[in-house]
């Protein structure tokens, strides 16, 4: 009865010619449809902002993902949560600075940590409202059984624990690692990956989501596609080796991007396009310092494992044909962190009890360029350094030790160039808008913006702590530890 009073109501006001809003509209046609949306989260590894055609890419083109963006939104000031592997990859499928979580770095074969139990995933959530889940690709929140997807609320998981250089064939560091294991589920089916192996990584993983999207598209179904590359080292499967004009780098995006077009036919096929979201961004910067094999930081400062532009700031596209805007540019901050509060407001699924941090990007998804969910972003790195703190378009970086590439001769061909992971950077006040490289320090000239940006510091101080000035925190949360089965 209620129900055919709502239809009623809609109906009446529809003969009135009731003018609904985006979000509106978005709300009512979930409230009658059979499913909730579906959603795709494909999440790279290394890829930096200039590496799509719509970001400058040169030497290859991109045109699936040019094509996503021509048909969605497309976010230009969006933040991996951490510029490393494992803390972003904690901050995405819980919604937290992954610092709250106690994860940080890129755990490996000898991490005694991993995603705790009482952490919520992505997964996790959308399984209170039905969902089949599914992640095909890198893992990275810690190997043993205790911590697999599987433990997280993914229905099936086939991929590799952590990432795909830690392997007897490190260029650096070749007695470090043991072989690198294949998983589906909780078994493994591949104890020893090859050089073989690896160039089937983004071709298989690729069809695992596309027969779990046929397999479950008469429901609701969340697919988490985190593809191994472009992270060194690179593989790519005979069909696009020798492509590009840019080496076996432009050859790796070239695969990535036919990806991307295969889960789109597969949505069409399967007649659930207009039903599901897909999302395409990555966990961080590029490693600059591997050279003619790494990606471009778009003219950004820095790369991976930096707090600077190069080492967060990411391409984020999302397309929901039929809901989202088309061409849509948003210039809005926002973060990978923020998707999980997103994703749960818009199937209705109740968020975690636990403190977040993320906000709800989806009214600014659907257009609404007067919100502006997201105020303040940190940026953190290592165990828990807060490196800089960003509102608006002001941005104040800390003094603090780091990585830079700057002044090093990168390496080729899949060798490491020299770093240094110790550089003590003196911190400063840029204006975004303006000088996105973070070149020009203007702190002497906005004094009043520095106190405000330091006041909202302390707060985060206060809230997850900060090594650079031995501050607990009084907020964060144990990581999950080893337990003997």
């Amino acid at each position: 009865m209620r129900q055919l009073l709502k239809v009623l109501a809609v109906s009446f006001l529809l003969i009135l010619n009731y003018s609904f809003s985006p979000l509106e509209k978005v709300m009512l046609s979930s409230q009658f449809a059979d499913t909730p949306p579906n959603i795709v989260l494909i999440y790279l590894d290394d890829m930096g902002f200039g590496d799509l055609g719509i970001t400058g890419a040169t030497g290859y083109q991109s045109p699936n993902l040019d094509q996503m963006a021509k048909e969605g939104v497309f976010f230009t000031h969006f933040y991996s949560p951490q510029a490393v592997c494992s803390a972003s990859r904690a901050g995405v499928l819980t919604g937290s600075y992954p610092n709250r979580l106690g994860i940080s770095g890129a755990l490996s074969h000898t991490s005694k940590v991993g995603l705790a139990d009482a952490e919520e995933t992505i997964a996790e959530v959308l399984k209170k409202k039905g969902y089949a889940t599914a992640i095909y690709g890198k893992w990275h929140l810690g190997f043993q059984p205790q911590f697999l997807p599987t433990r997280h609320g993914f229905d099936e998981f086939y991929g590799i624990p952590y990432s795909n250089d830690m392997w007897p064939h490190h260029p650096e560091r070749p007695d470090a690692f043991p072989d690198l294991p294949l998983y589906e589920n909780e078994k493994i089916v591949n104890p020893t990956v090859t050089a073989e192996d690896q160039e089937q990584f983004t071709a298989d993983f690729t069809q695992r989501t596309v027969d779990f999207i046929k397999r479950n598209k008469g429901k609701s179904f969340f697919v988490y596609l985190p593809h191994p590359m472009p992270h060194v080292p690179l593989f790519v499967s005979d069909t696009f080796k020798g492509r590009s004009k840019q080496g076996l780098y432009g050859d790796v995006m070239m695969e990535i991007d036919w990806s991307v077009g295969e889960i789109m036919k597969a949505l069409r096929e399967s007649g659930v396009e207009e039903n599901t979201l897909v999302i395409f961004t990555s966990d961080n910067g590029p490693w600059i310092n591997y050279g003619n094999h790494a990606g471009s930081a778009g003219g950004l400062r820095e790369g991976k494992g930096s707090s600077f532009e190069g080492g967060q700031r990411v391409p984020c596209l999302m397309r929901w044909k039929g809901t989202l805007p088309e061409g849509l540019v948003i210039p809005h901050l926002a973060s990978a962190i923020d998707l999980l509060p997103t994703l749960a407001a818009i199937t209705d699924a109740p968020l975690p009890a636990h403190k977040i941090d993320g906000v709800n990007l989806f009214p600014l998804m659907l257009g609404d360029l007067k919100t502006n969910p997201r105020k303040v972003f940190y940026y953190y790195y290592g165990q828990n350094r807060l490196e800089a703190v960003r509102d608006a378009n002001w941005k104040l970086v800390f003094p603090h030790p780091g990585r830079t590439y700057e002044g090093f001769e990168p390496g080729n061909d899949g060798m490491a160039g020299k770093v240094n992971n110790n550089h003590q950077f003196a911190g400063g006040l840029y204006d975004l808008r303006r000088d996105p490289g973070e070149r020009y320090d203007v702190s002497a000239f906005y004094p009043e913006v520095v106190k405000d940006l330091e006041a909202l510091a302390e707060e985060a101080r206060a809230d997850l702590g900060d090594d650079l000035r031995n501050m607990k925190g009084s907020n964060r949360r144990e990581p999950g530890r080893v337990v003997d089965e």
